[in-house]
């Protein structure tokens, strides 16, 4: 989340972030794209596939990035729904200002 917040920041020249970032948080807002594996310490890793790598034409991708340990499985999941919920959040201010009312 780090390097997309740095990309998108208001101080790092542009308050919208380009297209290409967009699609990666719109990629990474769904959980199909995200996995949990039992490290051989024990811990659990929450991993997404590789954003915008292509390997396969029907979506399959053997390349996946770490994201995050955890000690139980229960919190690697809310660290992936935490992750989701950030990403839709940004993509909603993306859309811009909604208007909530209008008066005659």
């Amino acid at each position: 989340m780090t390097y997309y917040y740095y990309k998108t920041n208001t101080w790092s020249g542009s308050s919208r972030p380009t297209e290409e970032i967009i699609e990666a948080m719109k990629f990474l807002s769904e959980k199909k794209n995200w996995r949990i594996v039992k490290l051989p310490n024990g811990y659990y890793q929450t991993e997404h596939k590789h954003v915008g790598c292509g390997c396969e034409p029907d979506g399959n991708c053997n390349r996946w990035q770490d994201i995050t340990r955890r000690e139980t499985i229960e919190a690697a999941e809310e660290a992936i729904d935490s992750s989701i919920d950030y990403y839709k959040k940004r993509l909603n201010l993306v859309e811009g200002p909604k208007v909530v009312k209008t008066f005659e």
